[in-house]
């Protein structure tokens, strides 16, 4: 399945839109993961379990995203948009959506 942020793919053509489809992946926070991230953030260095964690999340959310467009007959997504919000009680959690348009291509 070809996954794309632009509105055409280059070298085919879309014979058919079957409407938005999206993924959506919330994930929490651990309390002890976040200390530890908050110390290497102070000494400059990567957080390595957020990495890991967020890099997961969006893996989940395209393979949603891949799973709906498949479900509608789709054998591609252009447009895509992807997203990151921090949401609930005190910002513990975090949400990664992407969303575009199933098509077929030929």
């Amino acid at each position: 399945m070809i996954l794309t942020t632009t509105p055409t793919i280059q070298g085919h053509d879309i014979t058919r839109y079957h409407g938005v489809v999206t993924g959506e992946v919330i994930i929490g926070a651990n309390i002890f993961r976040d200390l530890f991230a908050g110390i290497r953030d102070i000494v400059g260095g990567r957080s390595g379990s957020y990495e890991k964690a967020l890099g997961g999340a969006r893996e989940e959310a395209f393979e949603e995203l891949s799973r709906k467009c498949a479900d509608l007959g789709g054998n591609a997504v252009v447009g895509i948009d992807l997203d990151y919000e921090v949401i609930g009680e005190r910002g513990s959690m975090l949400m990664v959506s992407v969303s575009g348009t199933a098509v077929t291509i030929s």
